[in-house]
């Protein structure tokens, strides 16, 4: 089919540890690149709800960045949403779009799902797609579902909704470049004010 493959996220054992990872293909089927998730959702609170991945899993330690014929694209799971900073590497780097695959709940996904990859994609002048599960309401955890494809002015170029399906998205990148030209932020910014630090040069990260 000539397509490139970001296949959701999985359990990784990698010498002894537990990873969510999410595996990216080429057109040829050869695994191009892997995302292990680097923010954990652990959450404390008093009287509600104790959560902590990290009783489970271990964090990435790496951002990916992948090649494509297409363009660069950058890679997130979930939690790493929430993370402006990790997208505003991505775009720093060249990324034209973000890819999300999450299952926000039922409390955070109706307030925060759409609204986290409309600021992701309108800061940074991307493309956000997102790939929910869709809601089982007898499952142990309820998904918020709702997978959509957002574009580098917040626009929802595609949206699912709640149910089992597919999503189908005309995406022009040749928009990013369009979008920066005529909202210069990156030019715009204030460096003797404020920098981000990329630590791409530290141990563990890498293209």
């Amino acid at each position: 089919l000539s397509i490139y493959v970001i296949g959701g996220s999985i359990p990784e054992r990698h010498k002894g540890q537990l990873f969510n990872t999410c595996c990216v293909y080429d057109p040829e089927g050869a695994l191009l690149a892997k995302h292990r998730k680097v923010h954990l959702f652990d959450i404390d609170i008093p009287g509600k709800i104790t959560f902590k991945e990290s009783d489970t899993l271990t964090a990435g330690d790496r951002l990916t960045l992948v090649e494509t014929a297409y363009g660069k694209i950058g890679v997130g799971i979930c939690y790493d949403l929430r993370f402006a900073e990790m997208a505003m590497i991505y775009a720093k780097r060249g990324a034209q779009m973000i890819v999300y695959p999450g299952a926000f709940n039922m409390v955070t996904g109706p307030v925060h799902w759409q609204l986290l990859q409309q600021a992701r994609a309108v800061d940074n002048q991307v493309f956000i797609a997102s790939c929910s599960p869709a809601r089982d309401e007898e499952a142990s955890y309820t998904a918020w579902g709702h997978s959509q494809v957002i574009g580098p002015f917040a626009e929802v170029v595609a949206s699912a909704d709640h149910k089992p399906g597919i999503v189908y998205a005309d995406i022009d990148l040749k928009q990013v470049a369009e979008r920066r030209a005529n909202m210069p932020l990156t030019q715009q910014k204030r460096p003797d004010l404020y920098d981000l630090q990329d630590c791409r040069n530290f141990v563990g990260f890498k293209i």
